[in-house]
Protein backbone atom coordinates (compact mmCIF):
# COMPACT_ATOMS: atom_id res chain seq x y z
CA UNK A 1 0.00 0.00 0.00
CA UNK A 2 1.58 3.86 -0.90
CA UNK A 3 2.54 5.75 2.12
CA UNK A 4 0.20 8.98 2.32
CA UNK A 5 1.15 12.12 4.58
CA UNK A 6 -0.53 15.66 4.08
CA UNK A 7 0.50 19.31 4.68
CA UNK A 8 -1.33 22.39 5.20
CA UNK A 9 1.33 25.40 4.02
CA UNK A 10 1.60 28.49 6.73
CA UNK A 11 3.15 30.60 4.32
CA UNK A 12 1.01 32.97 2.56
CA UNK A 13 3.62 33.92 -0.12
CA UNK A 14 3.11 32.86 -3.35
CA UNK A 15 6.87 32.16 -4.83
CA UNK A 16 7.28 29.91 -1.36
CA UNK A 17 4.37 27.94 -1.80
CA UNK A 18 5.30 27.10 -5.49
CA UNK A 19 8.88 26.13 -4.36
CA UNK A 20 7.39 24.17 -1.34
CA UNK A 21 5.27 22.29 -4.19
CA UNK A 22 8.29 21.44 -6.60
CA UNK A 23 10.40 20.71 -3.62
CA UNK A 24 7.76 17.70 -2.02
CA UNK A 25 7.61 17.09 -5.57
CA UNK A 26 10.80 16.50 -6.58
CA UNK A 27 12.28 14.51 -3.02
CA UNK A 28 9.27 12.89 -2.19
CA UNK A 29 9.97 9.06 -3.01
CA UNK A 30 7.90 6.51 -5.83
CA UNK A 31 5.31 5.04 -3.50
CA UNK A 32 4.75 8.22 -1.35
CA UNK A 33 1.61 10.89 -1.76
CA UNK A 34 1.02 14.17 -0.34
CA UNK A 35 -2.07 16.17 -0.15
CA UNK A 36 -1.21 19.54 0.42
CA UNK A 37 -3.65 22.83 1.86
CA UNK A 38 -2.00 26.36 0.96
CA UNK A 39 -3.34 29.91 0.33
CA UNK A 40 -1.59 32.75 -1.29
CA UNK A 41 -2.28 36.81 -0.72
CA UNK A 42 -2.94 38.21 -3.74
CA UNK A 43 -1.30 37.09 -6.53
CA UNK A 44 -1.54 35.75 -10.19
CA UNK A 45 -0.37 32.55 -10.94
CA UNK A 46 -0.06 31.77 -14.61
CA UNK A 47 0.58 28.86 -16.77
CA UNK A 48 3.70 27.33 -17.11
CA UNK A 49 3.59 28.31 -21.51
CA UNK A 50 1.83 31.27 -21.69
CA UNK A 51 3.22 34.83 -21.62
CA UNK A 52 2.69 36.80 -18.25
CA UNK A 53 2.35 40.34 -19.43
CA UNK A 54 -0.43 39.26 -22.27
CA UNK A 55 -2.02 37.91 -19.46
CA UNK A 56 -2.55 40.53 -17.05
CA UNK A 57 -3.55 44.30 -16.43
CA UNK A 58 -0.28 45.19 -15.95
CA UNK A 59 -0.98 48.33 -14.34
CA UNK A 60 -3.70 47.19 -12.19
CA UNK A 61 -1.84 44.04 -10.95
CA UNK A 62 1.08 46.78 -10.31
CA UNK A 63 -0.88 49.18 -8.53
CA UNK A 64 -2.44 46.63 -6.64
CA UNK A 65 0.53 45.06 -5.39
CA UNK A 66 -0.43 41.61 -6.80
CA UNK A 67 2.04 39.28 -6.73
CA UNK A 68 2.98 37.99 -10.43
CA UNK A 69 4.15 34.31 -10.32
CA UNK A 70 4.57 31.44 -12.54
CA UNK A 71 4.42 27.95 -11.96
CA UNK A 72 5.14 24.36 -13.55
CA UNK A 73 2.27 23.50 -14.95
CA UNK A 74 0.65 24.12 -17.74
CA UNK A 75 -2.96 25.99 -18.52
CA UNK A 76 -4.38 29.45 -18.27
CA UNK A 77 -4.03 31.81 -15.24
CA UNK A 78 -5.48 32.09 -12.08
CA UNK A 79 -5.92 34.91 -9.32
CA UNK A 80 -5.52 34.28 -5.67
CA UNK A 81 -6.22 35.83 -3.04
CA UNK A 82 -6.92 34.50 1.30
CA UNK A 83 -10.64 33.97 0.17
CA UNK A 84 -9.35 31.11 -2.34
CA UNK A 85 -8.26 27.63 -0.92
CA UNK A 86 -5.42 25.80 -3.12
CA UNK A 87 -4.76 21.73 -2.94
CA UNK A 88 -2.08 19.65 -4.44
CA UNK A 89 -1.84 16.14 -4.38
CA UNK A 90 1.54 14.48 -5.61
CA UNK A 91 1.49 10.89 -6.40
CA UNK A 92 2.61 8.57 -9.18
CA UNK A 93 1.22 8.54 -12.27
CA UNK A 94 0.14 5.11 -13.01
CA UNK A 95 1.28 4.92 -16.41
CA UNK A 96 -0.94 8.04 -17.71
CA UNK A 97 -0.88 9.54 -20.72
CA UNK A 98 -2.68 12.42 -20.12
CA UNK A 99 -3.65 14.50 -17.20
CA UNK A 100 -6.86 12.74 -14.96
CA UNK A 101 -8.57 15.88 -13.64
CA UNK A 102 -11.96 14.27 -12.57
CA UNK A 103 -9.75 11.70 -10.00
CA UNK A 104 -7.93 14.36 -8.39
CA UNK A 105 -11.61 16.48 -8.08
CA UNK A 106 -13.46 13.58 -6.44
CA UNK A 107 -12.72 14.41 -2.46
CA UNK A 108 -13.51 17.68 -3.22
CA UNK A 109 -17.41 16.91 -5.08
CA UNK A 110 -17.73 14.15 -2.77
CA UNK A 111 -17.83 16.84 0.23
CA UNK A 112 -19.25 19.45 -1.80
CA UNK A 113 -22.49 16.61 -2.39
CA UNK A 114 -22.68 16.06 1.29
CA UNK A 115 -23.08 19.49 2.24
CA UNK A 116 -26.07 20.04 -0.35
CA UNK A 117 -23.77 21.99 -2.99
CA UNK A 118 -24.47 20.65 -6.35
CA UNK A 119 -21.47 20.99 -7.96
CA UNK A 120 -20.20 19.31 -11.16
CA UNK A 121 -16.78 18.74 -13.55
CA UNK A 122 -16.98 21.13 -16.43
CA UNK A 123 -14.80 20.98 -19.77
CA UNK A 124 -10.96 20.24 -19.21
CA UNK A 125 -10.31 21.12 -15.74
CA UNK A 126 -12.97 23.07 -13.99
CA UNK A 127 -15.82 22.55 -11.41
CA UNK A 128 -18.91 24.57 -11.79
CA UNK A 129 -22.04 25.34 -9.63
CA UNK A 130 -25.30 26.14 -11.65
CA UNK A 131 -22.74 26.72 -14.96
CA UNK A 132 -20.75 29.16 -12.54
CA UNK A 133 -17.14 28.11 -12.13
CA UNK A 134 -15.60 27.92 -8.36
CA UNK A 135 -12.53 25.52 -9.53
CA UNK A 136 -9.96 25.42 -11.82
CA UNK A 137 -7.12 22.51 -11.92
CA UNK A 138 -3.59 21.91 -13.80
CA UNK A 139 -1.20 19.16 -13.51
CA UNK A 140 2.38 18.87 -14.36
CA UNK A 141 3.79 15.10 -15.66
CA UNK A 142 7.63 14.45 -14.91
CA UNK A 143 9.00 10.92 -14.85
CA UNK A 144 6.69 9.05 -13.99
CA UNK A 145 5.65 11.48 -10.97
CA UNK A 146 2.18 14.00 -11.33
CA UNK A 147 1.70 16.83 -9.27
CA UNK A 148 -2.15 18.17 -9.37
CA UNK A 149 -3.04 21.57 -8.02
CA UNK A 150 -6.57 22.97 -8.08
CA UNK A 151 -7.97 26.49 -6.93
CA UNK A 152 -11.61 26.82 -4.71
CA UNK A 153 -13.22 29.96 -4.63
CA UNK A 154 -14.66 29.91 -1.55
CA UNK A 155 -14.87 34.20 -0.71
CA UNK A 156 -12.81 35.69 -2.87
CA UNK A 157 -12.63 39.21 -4.11
CA UNK A 158 -14.56 38.53 -7.95
CA UNK A 159 -14.49 41.88 -8.69
CA UNK A 160 -10.27 41.47 -8.56
CA UNK A 161 -9.88 38.71 -10.78
CA UNK A 162 -12.28 40.39 -13.52
CA UNK A 163 -9.59 43.18 -13.66
CA UNK A 164 -6.46 41.88 -13.02
CA UNK A 165 -6.81 38.95 -15.80
CA UNK A 166 -6.90 39.86 -19.75
CA UNK A 167 -9.25 36.80 -20.31
CA UNK A 168 -8.72 35.77 -24.24
CA UNK A 169 -11.77 36.74 -26.03
CA UNK A 170 -11.42 33.37 -28.13
CA UNK A 171 -12.37 31.39 -24.90
CA UNK A 172 -15.41 34.00 -23.97
CA UNK A 173 -16.79 33.11 -27.11
CA UNK A 174 -16.21 29.27 -27.38
CA UNK A 175 -17.64 28.81 -24.06
CA UNK A 176 -20.96 31.64 -24.58
CA UNK A 177 -20.21 33.48 -21.85
CA UNK A 178 -19.93 37.69 -21.41
CA UNK A 179 -17.36 37.93 -19.01
CA UNK A 180 -15.23 36.58 -16.36
CA UNK A 181 -16.71 38.10 -13.45
CA UNK A 182 -20.08 36.08 -15.22
CA UNK A 183 -18.77 32.57 -15.68
CA UNK A 184 -17.08 32.48 -11.73
CA UNK A 185 -18.73 32.22 -8.48
CA UNK A 186 -17.47 32.02 -4.99
CA UNK A 187 -19.02 28.70 -2.80
CA UNK A 188 -19.98 30.95 0.26
CA UNK A 189 -23.54 31.31 -0.92
CA UNK A 190 -23.88 27.91 -1.70
CA UNK A 191 -22.12 26.56 1.71
CA UNK A 192 -24.19 25.88 5.25
CA UNK A 193 -24.23 29.27 6.80
CA UNK A 194 -21.36 27.65 9.19
CA UNK A 195 -19.05 26.49 6.81
CA UNK A 196 -16.37 29.01 6.36
CA UNK A 197 -13.05 29.17 4.46
CA UNK A 198 -10.80 27.66 7.50
CA UNK A 199 -13.84 25.01 8.10
CA UNK A 200 -14.40 23.85 4.63
CA UNK A 201 -10.53 23.30 4.91
CA UNK A 202 -10.51 21.05 7.96
CA UNK A 203 -13.42 19.30 6.14
CA UNK A 204 -11.87 18.84 2.83
CA UNK A 205 -8.87 17.24 5.03
CA UNK A 206 -11.13 15.44 7.02
CA UNK A 207 -12.54 13.54 3.49
CA UNK A 208 -9.06 13.10 2.21
CA UNK A 209 -7.80 11.56 5.22
CA UNK A 210 -10.45 9.02 5.51
CA UNK A 211 -10.10 7.51 2.30
CA UNK A 212 -6.08 7.52 2.46
CA UNK A 213 -5.01 7.59 6.27
CA UNK A 214 -2.37 9.30 6.87
CA UNK A 215 0.08 11.39 9.07
CA UNK A 216 1.38 14.96 8.70
CA UNK A 217 4.39 15.85 6.40
CA UNK A 218 7.68 17.03 8.21
CA UNK A 219 10.48 18.92 6.08
CA UNK A 220 13.83 18.19 6.44
CA UNK A 221 16.12 20.88 7.11
CA UNK A 222 17.80 20.39 3.50
CA UNK A 223 14.15 20.54 2.22
CA UNK A 224 13.45 23.88 3.68
CA UNK A 225 16.83 25.52 2.64
CA UNK A 226 15.94 24.20 -1.45
CA UNK A 227 12.52 26.09 -0.88
CA UNK A 228 14.01 28.97 -0.01
CA UNK A 229 16.55 29.10 -2.82
CA UNK A 230 14.17 27.87 -5.64
CA UNK A 231 11.36 30.09 -3.87
CA UNK A 232 14.11 33.49 -4.34
CA UNK A 233 16.14 32.06 -7.34
CA UNK A 234 13.22 30.81 -9.33
CA UNK A 235 9.55 31.61 -8.54
CA UNK A 236 11.00 35.57 -7.69
CA UNK A 237 13.18 36.24 -10.43
CA UNK A 238 12.15 38.00 -13.70
CA UNK A 239 13.64 35.87 -15.80
CA UNK A 240 11.48 32.68 -15.13
CA UNK A 241 8.28 34.68 -14.36
CA UNK A 242 8.24 37.19 -17.47
CA UNK A 243 11.45 36.54 -19.12
CA UNK A 244 10.34 33.27 -19.85
CA UNK A 245 7.11 34.58 -22.47
CA UNK A 246 8.70 34.00 -25.68
CA UNK A 247 9.27 36.52 -27.99
CA UNK A 248 8.29 36.62 -31.94
CA UNK A 249 7.67 38.91 -35.14
CA UNK A 250 4.92 36.22 -36.32
CA UNK A 251 2.12 34.74 -34.39
CA UNK A 252 -0.28 31.50 -35.44
CA UNK A 253 -3.06 31.67 -32.49
CA UNK A 254 -6.08 29.28 -32.19
CA UNK A 255 -8.31 27.46 -29.97
CA UNK A 256 -8.84 23.87 -30.19
CA UNK A 257 -12.13 21.87 -28.16
CA UNK A 258 -10.24 19.64 -25.52
CA UNK A 259 -6.63 21.20 -25.58
CA UNK A 260 -7.18 24.59 -25.64
CA UNK A 261 -5.20 27.58 -26.36
CA UNK A 262 -2.09 27.21 -28.93
CA UNK A 263 -0.03 30.28 -29.51
CA UNK A 264 3.31 29.80 -32.31
CA UNK A 265 5.36 32.56 -32.51
CA UNK A 266 7.77 32.80 -35.06
CA UNK A 267 10.83 34.53 -36.57
CA UNK A 268 11.20 33.71 -40.75
CA UNK A 269 14.45 34.21 -42.43
CA UNK A 270 14.84 33.33 -45.91
CA UNK A 271 11.63 31.58 -45.87
CA UNK A 272 12.21 29.10 -42.75
CA UNK A 273 11.91 28.73 -39.39
CA UNK A 274 15.13 30.68 -37.83
CA UNK A 275 13.19 30.32 -34.11
CA UNK A 276 9.76 28.83 -33.09
CA UNK A 277 8.47 29.08 -29.42
CA UNK A 278 4.76 28.47 -28.13
CA UNK A 279 2.31 29.74 -25.32
CA UNK A 280 -0.76 29.31 -23.92
CA UNK A 281 -2.92 27.39 -22.29
CA UNK A 282 -2.95 23.92 -23.30
CA UNK A 283 -1.65 21.07 -20.95
CA UNK A 284 1.73 19.25 -21.74
CA UNK A 285 3.58 15.93 -20.78
CA UNK A 286 7.07 16.87 -22.44
CA UNK A 287 8.82 20.51 -22.69
CA UNK A 288 7.61 21.88 -26.68
CA UNK A 289 11.51 22.61 -26.44
CA UNK A 290 12.33 19.22 -28.44
CA UNK A 291 9.45 19.83 -30.83
CA UNK A 292 10.69 23.43 -31.45
CA UNK A 293 14.25 21.81 -32.74
CA UNK A 294 12.33 19.64 -34.92
CA UNK A 295 11.15 22.62 -36.76
CA UNK A 296 14.26 25.18 -37.03
CA UNK A 297 15.72 25.62 -40.46
CA UNK A 298 12.85 24.25 -42.80
CA UNK A 299 10.38 25.79 -44.49
CA UNK A 300 6.84 27.33 -43.68
CA UNK A 301 5.06 25.03 -45.66
CA UNK A 302 2.92 22.04 -44.60
CA UNK A 303 4.75 19.64 -46.87
CA UNK A 304 8.10 20.36 -45.06
CA UNK A 305 6.55 20.59 -42.03
CA UNK A 306 5.02 17.05 -41.85
CA UNK A 307 8.52 15.71 -43.17
CA UNK A 308 10.37 17.77 -40.15
CA UNK A 309 7.83 15.78 -37.92
CA UNK A 310 8.07 12.58 -39.59
CA UNK A 311 7.63 9.81 -36.63
CA UNK A 312 6.73 12.35 -34.30
CA UNK A 313 3.20 12.47 -32.25
CA UNK A 314 2.69 16.36 -31.23
CA UNK A 315 -0.18 15.24 -28.58
CA UNK A 316 2.43 14.88 -25.59
CA UNK A 317 3.59 18.77 -26.34
CA UNK A 318 0.08 19.80 -26.50
CA UNK A 319 -2.47 17.25 -24.94
CA UNK A 320 -5.82 16.57 -26.71
CA UNK A 321 -3.97 18.56 -30.02
CA UNK A 322 -3.85 16.48 -33.52
CA UNK A 323 -1.01 16.84 -35.52
CA UNK A 324 -3.19 18.19 -38.41
CA UNK A 325 -4.82 20.35 -36.12
CA UNK A 326 -1.20 21.50 -35.39
CA UNK A 327 0.18 21.47 -38.89
CA UNK A 328 -3.15 23.85 -40.03
CA UNK A 329 -2.31 25.95 -36.80
CA UNK A 330 1.11 27.00 -38.43
CA UNK A 331 0.47 26.83 -41.81
CA UNK A 332 -2.77 28.57 -41.66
Amino acid sequence: MSAFSYLILKSTDAARNLATEQVIFDTLPRGHNCFLLWQNRSAVVIGRHQDALAEIDRAFVETKGIQLVRRLSGGGAVYHDLGNLNYSVITDARGSKAPDMAMFCEPVLRLLHRLGVPAALSGRNDMTVNGQKFSGSAQHLYRGRVLHHGTLLIDSDLSVVSRALRVDPEKIRSKGLSSVRSRVTNLRPFLPEEIDLPRFRELLLEEVLKEHPGGELTLSPEQLEEIGRLSENRYRSWDWTVGASPPCSLVRRQRFEGCGTVEARLQIEHGRIAAISFCGDFFSMEEPEELEGRLRGHPLNREALLSALEGLDVSPFFIGLKTEQFLSLLCS
